[in-house]
């Protein structure tokens, strides 16, 4: 078992792997989904936008869960230190709310659109900041829960998620 280096802590492979690196690829491949869904049928924001709220969301509770880890040690060893784990995951929670609030748009038709997509940015916030504090079942569970759910409503609607319809748009108005 090699030992690795990371800012201030000393972390073990396995442990980096584990409690970084792992939480962070599955956070990217399920946010990439639901992104994936949202930018094929033309919404505002896409593939990018989900993978980025996802990953910092999870970056920030993985942060979060190691200075808790961190407080806790030194607790252990008799320092007389405040743990409060939840403090930083908070502000993303009140964060997400401005980043959703700028895909919701009202039309000239006085249609309210982009509710769905303020959605799913947030739920990729919280499939973050679940799996980032260490809860890889139940991010997954919550995960394929709202993707089975967008992609089974795309095709019951008769709408491809899988094909980019932007680019048929694009492809039809200059024909």
């Amino acid at each position: 078992m090699s030992i690795l280096v990371i800012d201030k802590s000393l972390i073990s492979t396995e442990a980096f792997l584990g409690s970084i690196i792992l939480p962070l690829a599955l956070v990217f491949v399920l946010t990439a989904a639901i992104g994936f869904e949202r930018q094929n049928i033309g919404k505002a924001a896409g593939l990018t936008s989900h993978i980025f709220v996802g990953i910092s969301a999870c970056g920030v509770a993985i942060m979060q869960r190691l200075m808790f880890e961190e407080t806790l040690e030194l607790v252990r060893i008799g320092l007389q230190v405040e743990a409060s784990p939840s403090r930083i995951i908070a502000q993303v929670v009140t964060g997400i709310g401005f980043i959703g609030a700028g895909v919701i748009l009202k039309d000239n038709s006085n249609m309210i659109k982009g509710i769905t997509t303020a959605a799913t940015l947030f739920a990729t916030a919280m499939i973050g900041i679940i799996i980032g504090s260490g809860y890889l079942t139940l991010g997954g569970i919550l995960s394929f829960i709202i993707i089975i759910f967008l992609y089974s409503r795309d095709l019951s609607r008769k709408v491809n998620p899988f094909i980019n319809h932007r680019l048929e748009k694009m492809e039809d108005h200059h024909q």
